[in-house]
């Protein structure tokens, strides 16, 4: 009697048995596989989530950094022009004397 794939030396009940056999290991090989990209895969998440919370850090001090950068070069600009004389309110704004706490002496 032929296989169930037309084998000539393997029987109908033997071919059932290795099959399910065959078939059991291939699950348990798919399964460890799937194991293995799962794992892969957390660890791709882990990096990913570190290499963006440092990259928030990154963004964060650089923003700081401009602002003590921009906050210098516009004093180092007030610094540079002349005050105003006592009466004269016209060129001084608000914003002027609250950046240099109003001491023009």
């Amino acid at each position: 009697m032929s296989g169930p794939n037309g084998d000539p030396d393997i029987s109908m009940d033997d071919g059932i048995n290795d099959e399910d056999e065959f078939e059991d290991e291939e699950y348990e090989a798919i399964n460890s596989t799937l194991d293995q990209i799962n794992s892969y895969l957390d660890d791709l998440e882990d990096r990913n989530d570190s290499l963006n919370g440092k990259l928030h850090e990154l963004m964060e001090s650089n923003q700081e950094a401009r602002l003590e950068f921009r906050a210098q070069l516009l004093g180092s600009q007030t610094q540079e022009q002349p005050c105003p004389a006592d009466g004269d309110s016209s060129t001084t704004s608000k914003e002027d004397l609250n950046k240099d706490d109003g001491d023009c002496k």
